[in-house]
């Protein structure tokens, strides 16, 4: 069958990798792709949020399966829209996706089904806000309600940090209207954790955890950004927890939504805490892959990618089997200088082609790359690449990551040095 991805960053580049490798792929499309995601797909001029323009072209050229990438058009409801005009569509609906575009609805339904989770409150007005903030010790978070592209939550060490981050969000408003609510909530201390979930209404199928590093700079210094590396599996952290989190967070989550009318079919992805004495708690949860957690995640899934969509499309989850393999994967993210805040663009990338070359098994997704008319790649965006190695071991595949990074070259390129040392303590 014919397949549409949406979406244009190191996520879609990992979904359309994937995707090409099984034999039910006939001709992949993405709406609207990257430089790189052209090597594995057909670019479409489209863009994530052009609904009737994307229905359109799937109908056209009869694709058989659609599957969305970035949590903006699912929470817009886009998925609607594929199933109104009769599509198969991978993603959850715009009620389903609520759990991601609403922190306060999230947080409520977990304090209403008993799902571990940070205690909170929630506030529409700055000044009770930055009241109650005042009575709370610090570290505490500061969460913007709505989508902010990674970027909505500060945790604050200082009071001080605190209220800039609330007038930030509810005064200036840097998130717009996503900052018209806030959730301010208890610090937790402890390992980070992501378990991303096939889910078809109450049927949860887990993938292999991974570990994001969020903080743009060594040692999780610095403001958050979407995402500067991640890695799995996880070692240091028993297995035994893993699937705690999913009885008692990742399962009762997806019963939850049925319950609420809001059932849930797609990727649930949960964002955990580990505490110190072993006990995890939700963070956050999406609802679509995350990035670049998926750079890491796929590339260990040994089943067929599209088998997987259609069986839950098609309410048929609980049925297949899903084998992942026993490989480490580690993704070094190469931003631009200056991310998360303003960077340059346009910026060539040298070294990508001899990187093919020397390493063919290598994985480097694109998340911000165009092509210079004269064939060349160069920066589009503030996370530019993801470069994956892959090994026996965290060791091994973290070693390979680095290697292949310290090939590829732009001015200004930014990337930690320590993505997944957390495993090797």
């Amino acid at each position: 069958m014919d397949i549409l991805v949406v979406g244009g960053g190191g996520r879609e580049h990992a979904i359309c990798w994937a995707l090409s490798k099984s034999p039910k792929a006939n001709t992949i499309y993405c709406a609207p792709g990257n430089a790189g995601i052209a090597e594995v797909a057909t670019l479409v001029p489209i863009q994530v949020k052009e609904f009737d323009k994307l229905v359109e072209f799937a109908q056209q050229k009869k694709v058989g399966l659609v599957v969305i990438g970035p949590d903006d058009p699912l929470v817009e409801g886009i998925v609607d829209h594929f199933e109104a005009a009769g599509i198969p569509v991978f993603g959850p609906r715009k009620n389903a996706a609520y759990i991601e575009g609403s922190k306060t609805f999230m947080k409520d339904l977990l304090k209403k089904y008993n799902i571990p989770t940070a205690a909170y409150e929630k506030f529409d007005r700055y000044e009770e806000a930055l009241t109650y903030l005042r009575t709370r010790p610090v570290p505490i978070v500061i969460k913007a309600d709505g989508l902010a592209a990674g970027k909505g939550v500060t945790v604050a060490f200082t009071i001080e940090e605190a209220e800039q981050a609330l007038s930030n969000i509810m005064i200036d408003k840097v998130f717009g209207e996503s900052g018209s609510q806030v959730v301010i909530e208890e610090f937790l201390e402890g390992q980070e954790m992501s378990i991303l979930a096939f889910v078809d209404g109450e049927t949860v199928r887990p993938m292999v955890a991974a570990q994001d590093h969020k903080q743009v700079y060594d040692e999780d210094k610095g403001p958050n950004t979407g995402g500067m590396g991640t890695y799995s599996p996880l070692p240091h952290i028993a297995d035994s927890i893993i699937e705690e989190a999913v009885k008692t967070i990742i399962e009762p989550t997806a019963k939850a939504m049925v319950a609420e009318g809001r059932p849930f079919r797609g990727v649930l992805f949960a964002g955990l805490m580990i505490s110190p004495d072993g006990t995890p708690k939700t963070i956050e949860f999406n609802a679509r892959f995350g990035d670049p957690e998926t750079q890491v995640v796929l590339p260990r899934l040994q089943s067929d990618l599209v088998e997987i969509f259609l069986a839950a499309i098609n309410g048929t989850l609980d049925q297949i089997e899903i084998k992942w393999s026993n490989e480490a994967a580690v993704c070094v993210v190469l931003a631009s200088g200056g991310y998360p805040a303003s960077y340059p663009t346009g910026v060539p990338i040298k070294g990508l082609e001899a990187v093919k070359a020397a390493h063919p098994s290598s994985l480097v997704f694109h998340a911000g790359t165009a092509k210079h008319e004269a064939g060349e790649f160069v920066t589009n965006g503030g996370r530019v690449l993801g470069v994956v190695g892959l090994g026996e071991d965290i060791i091994a595949a973290r070693e390979q990551a680095y290697k292949i990074a310290k090939e590829i070259d732009f001015e200004g390129k930014h990337q930690r040095s320590d993505i997944a040392l957390k495993a090797l303590v």
